[in-house]
């Protein structure tokens, strides 16, 4: 199965933001989102030391359930990040901005691409460089109608995901719009957060997913 498969495959579309986690918090957030049903795992690379968090998180989801999943690496800004996310056993490259030469490095090795846009020529950018799919970023602005106007100049098979200054309580609104995912961050997972708040907030998104 090929990452992109993978994401396909994931019924409820929920990628989990763990921005500022350290290596010795990794595995108990791991373990709990995962207990949630999360599939879909983000390690932003401004945290401390992201790529031994990513590394751990890998084997985490390699012992702990035999479901596919995505892991790898958000705020992922040049093509450097993308080796250092690969040679980390990372399939998931998450940006805040559209850079070609991101994309390219990423698909190159199969990983599932999900740059960041706001407009609709960002978007057909992203398309005409073959990503899994868009992230629409950040979500607040440019809301469930502004998606809604930009996904009708798209095929029905691009893969959306909302992300930035929404919760679960909007994701009702941003479904109706054709959004397929969402990424939380905050909300989910703070630095020195519990696991068990990780679990419970994780439950709630996925919980909101389902309609």
């Amino acid at each position: 199965m090929t990452p992109d498969d993978i994401w396909y495959s994931i019924e409820h579309k929920l990628i989990g933001i763990l921005r500022g986690i350290t290596p010795p918090e990794t595995e108990d957030i791991v373990v709990a989102l995962l207990d949630a049903g999360n599939r879909a795992i983000e390690i932003p690379l401004h945290s401390p030391d992201p790529f031994t968090s990513i590394e751990i998180a890998v084997d985490v989801a390699g012992r702990h359930t035999s479901d596919a999943c995505l892991i790898g690496a958000g705020t992922a800004l040049s093509v450097d990040d993308v080796e250092n996310v690969h040679a980390a056993g990372g399939n998931l490259i998450v940006s805040p901005n559209i850079n070609p030469d991101v994309v390219r490095a990423t698909r190159l090795h199969e990983m599932v691409s999900f740059p960041g846009e706001f407009t609709a020529t960002e978007a057909h950018l992203a398309v005409r460089l073959c990503t899994t799919g868009l992230k629409f970023f950040p979500a607040s602005l440019i809301g469930p109608s502004g998606i809604k106007a930009v996904l009708a100049t798209l095929t029905e098979q691009t893969q959306i995901c909302a992300v930035g200054g929404i919760g679960p309580d909007d994701f009702e609104k941003y479904l109706s719009a054709g959004v397929h995912g969402f990424g939380l961050g905050s909300d989910l997972y703070r630095p020195k957060s519990s696991a068990e708040k990780a679990f419970k907030t994780a439950v709630l998104a996925m919980n909101a997913m389902r309609r």
